[in-house]
């Protein structure tokens, strides 16, 4: 017998928290323009459970999901290693992980440690209680899709370049057919809103909310990113503010109940788990010295784009010195990172996320594979291609981070601030993938 258990919580920060998500722009929450949710959709066929999680945050450390995980298991039997958690990565979030900003870094900001304290007891009390209240259920999934061609987003590095549109949707309904609980996969940055805000919100994200609450009133709804490392409206949108947030929250929000109206439900749950831990690969940036010099450089080039442009209101004007800026934070990074590893200082976002995890939870046939950190779209697509399920759903940002963005070795002869503030080898991305491949196999021979 499948039953199923679906809820939300609020994780709303109080006001004074220091939101994540724009270096060099010190941003501390002044309230919610929309409250800040924890989702749980917990399933279970009688001999296997299952609890998938999702926050509104930019980063849950492998640390606190260790936590969390330990303490469900113990208190609800559900084992640890069937737990996945991720996050939307929102930029407009309280920090919950280790620092990515150099200056934080070496100042050496704490993550708040109350908040988060606070956030794991009630991750811990929302997957109980999903068990505890799990109901007779009926499962689908499927996809639709919404890309560029809806003006939503795609490739931020190369405008018309490789991007995933399709809409991943999993749900759950009673005995009743009512619609309990819905969790949604898309592969876009959410950073509508930007440095300029100082209130807490979801972003886009927040409106697919709201639109599939309104279609199915009284569903829990959960979202989690997909391989959305290059990804980001940056060459679609037609503004960074909240109207524009929530026309793409609500376009992806109807995509995604197009897919319930057309769903095969069935009380029949195969449920298959299987997870792998991955040594990180780090790479060398060079000598303190050179890239003293570099940071002159890019800089140098930075002001003078934004001396001739920073006021402009033309879009292509705008890209010439925000990409400048962001060239400039990738070399900032490097030189960071060597002046703390030269000085043996501890950076968390590396220590407290080794070795990646990689997870795959098999439903039917469906297959969520859960992947730390951010992951350039090129390997969540051949990932999908290559699994051999129906529907593939890529959830990054899953069980932790990783110290920087998983690049592409081709992204790496063009450079740019993905790829310039990553840690992590040129090879690591292929590695990776080839183990979570290797471990679908062992899926597939179960």
């Amino acid at each position: 017998m499948m039953k199923a258990g679906s809820g939300v919580v609020d994780i709303t920060p109080p006001q004074g928290l220091e939101l994540g998500g724009y270096p060099h722009y010190p941003r501390y929450n002044t309230g919610a323009h929309d409250p800040l949710y924890a989702g749980c959709l917990y399933l279970s066929n009688g001999e296997t459970e299952i609890a998938i999680v999702t926050l509104d945050l930019l980063f849950f450390s492998k640390v606190h999901v260790q936590s969390v995980r330990a303490r469900v298991q113990q208190a609800a039997g559900i084992p640890a290693e069937n737990i996945m958690i991720s996050t939307i990565h929102t930029h407009s979030g309280p920090w919950a992980s280790g620092r990515l900003d150099i200056e934080s870094l070496e100042a050496g900001i704490p993550q708040p440690k109350e908040y988060v304290e606070e956030l794991k007891t009630r991750l811990v009390e929302l997957i109980i209680s999903c068990k505890q209240n799990a109901f007779e259920a009926e499962f689908t999934s499927g996809t639709a899709i919404c890309g560029a061609e809806s003006g939503i987003g795609g490739n931020r590095r190369i405008p018309g370049g490789p991007a995933d549109p399709l809409v991943s949707v999993m749900a759950v309904r009673d005995m009743d057919k009512k619609v309990r609980g819905v969790f949604v996969n898309y592969t876009l940055h959410p950073t509508f809103i930007h440095e300029w805000s100082t209130v807490c919100t979801a972003d886009y994200p927040a409106y697919i909310r709201q639109q599939l609450c309104e279609m199915e009133p009284g569903t829990a709804v959960l979202f989690a990113q997909g391989a959305s490392g290059n990804q980001s409206s940056r060459y679609y949108r037609q503004g960074e503010n909240f109207d524009e947030a929530e026309r793409v929250g609500r376009t992806l929000g109807k995509a995604a109940h197009s897919v319930l109206d057309k769903a095969v439900w069935t009380s029949e749950l195969t449920l298959k788990t299987a997870n792998a831990n991955v040594e990180l690969e780090l790479r060398s940036f060079g000598e303190e010295a050179e890239l003293e010099k570099k940071v002159a450089h890019d800089k140098a080039i930075y002001e003078d784009l934004y001396a001739r442009y920073g006021k402009s209101t033309n879009r292509d004007e705008y890209y010439l010195w925000q990409n400048a800026n962001l060239k400039l934070l990738g070399s900032e990074d490097q030189l960071g990172y060597v002046r703390m590893q030269n000085r043996g200082t501890r950076i968390e976002l590396l220590e407290d996320e080794a070795p990646a995890e990689i997870q795959l939870l098999a439903i039917n046939n469906t297959l969520v594979v859960g992947v730390p950190g951010e992951v350039f779209v090129e390997y969540g697509l051949y990932i999908k291609a290559m699994a051999g399920f129906e529907t593939v759903i890529f959830n990054e940002l899953a069980n932790g981070c990783l110290p920087g963005y998983l690049y592409t070795p081709e992204s790496l002869v063009t450079g740019g601030y993905e790829t310039d503030t990553s840690m992590l080898g040129e090879k690591f991305g292929r590695h990776l993938v080839d183990d979570v491949l290797d471990l679908i196999d062992t899926i597939h021979e179960s």
